[in-house]
């Protein structure tokens, strides 16, 4: 006759004791990686040719809207949102759940390159940037312009990532 014994509390504490280890490790090991898990998902972003966007932001009759006001992107893909201001207003590109979904490789005007996160962009009259990015996550965001009259006014829009 065989007997069933049920595990002791010790045999149960070291089991949990070496779950928690095992788990800080891997956590540890995870950490430690993702500088070199970020390099190198830049660098294979890098070697994609970008694909160009424009849009205007504003247009030369001072209308206040954007042109045109639905964006759609795909995870993974690198894009060069070309941004350009023909009207005599200043406008603004704020997308801000858009911008913490996406990896910024670089934004240029003039003569200036700007790195990091960024959330919304500033194009006074006449002005042009280039922002260069990778959709990271997908989702329905919006876009608006909120200088004070200018989203009531219709400068606002829709940005779709999707998978």
């Amino acid at each position: 006759m065989t007997i069933l014994t049920l595990p002791t509390r010790d045999w149960l504490q070291t089991l949990r004791s070496n779950y928690v280890i095992l788990t800080l490790f891997l956590c540890w090991n995870l950490i430690d990686a993702t500088p070199a898990i970020a390099a190198n998902l830049s660098s294979d972003f890098l070697k994609q040719p970008a694909t160009e966007i424009t849009v205007n932001l504003g247009n030369a009759a001072n209308e206040l809207k954007f042109e045109p006001n639905h964006l759609e992107f795909v995870t993974g893909k690198r894009y060069n949102l070309k941004l350009a201001n023909p009207s005599q207003l200043k406008h603004y590109f704020t997308a801000k759940d858009f911008a913490d979904g996406i990896w910024t490789q670089k934004i240029e005007a003039g003569k200036v390159e700007i790195k990091g996160a960024i959330h919304e962009v500033e194009l006074k009259p006449g002005g042009e940037a280039e922002w260069v990015f990778v959709p990271l996550k997908s989702g329905n965001y919006s876009l608006r312009c909120p200088i004070a009259g200018h989203t009531e006014a219709g400068m606002i829009g829709e940005i779709i990532i999707s998978n």
